[in-house]
């Protein structure tokens, strides 16, 4: 019944009393369904039109011919929390110019933990695209026991209970962990069953960076799906990966794992960038979280102190050696050396006549450095990408150029799976790779109301050229816009017009309430 009257509004023959109209593009809802030529209308921050039909009163009207309107993207992993709070890239050009209408964070377990308090400062400040918060699983346990090594007692856990509830009370999507991350990485797995349950409550989801992304991929995944199941509510996998050599070939055993857990009816998903380097701090490549307990001046002590400094080094050496002995870590940002940035550890060894464990060791005891790692192989990241419950994330935040030398994924992600993967090389047919950009992730966090295009649904609307639309952010010079999106529209307002940026803020912070998508959360 639903979709009968779906296809007659689309279809609808009746005078629209659109303000802006797009005329003859390529219709790619995000359902999956194949592409169809059309018109889009739209009336303030709704999409009143999809289809057939003709337009009444003065409206703009956007010639489509040759080109793909699809509903704004949804990126489901990134670390934009502060970015967003300050002048510089509140506007999030980085994401806009990629498409992106809508970006949730709080992933990897970090985040504000005020979920009311920030909400508000969006809001005040203003935002060029749509934000859905997490509830930060090691910013809620820091603020509770701090970064301690052990589990919580009766009291500390129901605190951490009473702040997941509160977020989730204040509009929040779920709860999201960082299970290598400090001090998330000490919590069992019991502890995060009790704080997912609260979410599961208020219908929420759980997000999870992984205890393993590498030999012990399965464990965590089995991990993943046992609080899923145990708390009740969907599990999702963030930036799935096969990383580190010894872990490579793993990506069919984990399909199949999750498949499984699918099948008996349980909703599991991913998401994935399509690079095969990931990045996180130097720290939690190279240093055993055995070690990574209280304050970094504590841990600075650990390196100079002459019983567990030997230790300690031994264990950095290791995990230097791991990585092809530092050559396949890279500095992305590091300030008290910035000439080290965009450059190897073995390359800065090279350069300073010393070890990379060295160089690893007088970088951690100078405050730490964000590091880029090419740890992942195309086999894994092409099967991952095929499956129909990965949707496309970047796992970066909002930049603008500067002299660092990031991870490209903050600027390029969602172009370079649609270009790339899908237009370019045919490894999933182009409507597969929008869904997977916003209808497939829209369902996963049961977003009411966007990831597609629907009559009544809200205005987040890309219109991109796929002939040009790709990435140009390389790993040496990352800070380099994407191609190809000649217009978005975020709540009604166009951010990007003929591949121009408005600057202006129409974005909005999306609290959570029960309601469910119509879809449903994706199984």
């Amino acid at each position: 019944m639903y979709s009968l009257l779906l296809t007659a509004l689309c279809v609808a023959a009746d005078p629209q009393p659109a303000t802006i109209v797009i005329r003859g593009a390529t219709i790619i809802d995000g359902t999956g369904r194949p592409g169809y030529v059309g018109d889009v209308a739209l009336r303030g921050d709704r999409i009143i039109a999809v289809g057939k039909f003709s337009a009444e009163g003065p409206v703009t009207e956007v010639r489509g011919e040759g080109l793909v309107v699809a509903p704004g993207f949804i990126d489901l992993h990134t670390h934009s929390d502060f970015p967003l709070q300050a002048a510089a890239t509140r506007a999030n050009l980085s994401y806009t110019r990629q498409g992106v209408t809508t970006v949730v964070t709080g992933n990897c377990g970090s985040g504000p933990v005020d979920v009311a308090a920030f909400y508000a400062k969006l809001e005040k400040g203003g935002i060029g695209g749509n934000v859905a918060h997490l509830v930060p699983h090691n910013d809620v346990r820091n603020k509770v026991m701090g970064n301690v090594n052990r589990a919580p007692d009766a009291d500390e856990l129901a605190e951490m209970v009473d702040l997941v509830e509160t977020g989730m009370a204040e509009g929040a999507w779920g709860l999201a962990t960082g299970l290598i991350y400090n001090p998330g990485t000490y919590s069992k797995t019991e502890e995060i069953i009790a704080l997912a349950r609260p979410a599961a409550k208020h219908g929420g989801i759980y997000a999870s960076h992984m205890r393993d992304e590498g030999t012990g991929l399965l464990d965590a995944i089995g991990e993943l799906i046992r609080i899923g199941k145990e708390a009740g509510l969907p599990a999702h996998v963030s930036h799935i990966k096969c990383s580190g050599k010894r872990a490579w070939g793993q990506a069919s055993a984990a399909v199949t794992l999750i498949e499984k857990a699918r099948a008996q009816g349980q909703v599991v998903t991913a998401d994935q960038y399509p690079y095969t380097a990931s990045s996180t701090s130097l720290r939690a490549m190279v240093i055993p979280a055995r070690f990574r307990e209280g304050s970094a001046k504590e841990l600075k002590a650990r390196l100079e102190d002459p019983d567990t400094g030997p230790k300690l080094r031994a264990a950095i050496e290791q995990a230097v050696g791991g990585r092809d002995g530092g050559s396949s870590i890279r500095i992305a940002t590091y300030k008290p050396k910035k000439e080290w940035q965009g450059k190897s550890l073995a390359e800065i060894a090279k350069m300073e006549g010393k070890s990379a464990t060295d160089i690893a060791i007088e970088i951690e005891k100078n405050g730490g450095a964000q590091a880029v790692s090419f740890g992942m192989n195309e086999e894994d990241l092409r099967l991952f990408l095929r499956q129909s419950w990965v949707a496309t994330a970047s796992d970066g935040s909002s930049k603008m150029p500067d002299d660092t030398v990031p991870h490209p994924r903050s600027y390029g992600t969602f172009p370079r799976k649609i270009g790339l993967y899908a237009v370019k090389e045919n490894v999933i047919p182009l409507e597969q790779a929008v869904r997977s950009s916003s209808g497939l992730p829209a369902d996963i966090l049961s977003l009411p109301e966007r990831g597609y295009l629907r009559p009544g649904y809200f205005a987040d609307v890309v219109v991109f050229d796929p002939k040009t639309i790709i990435d140009t952010a390389t790993f040496d010079k990352p800070h380099q816009f994407a191609q190809g999106v000649k217009y978005l529209y975020v709540n009604g307002t166009a951010v990007i017009d003929d591949g121009a940026d408005t600057k202006k803020l129409p974005g909005r912070a999306l609290r959570h309430t029960i309601a469910k998508n119509p879809e449903g959360p994706s199984k």
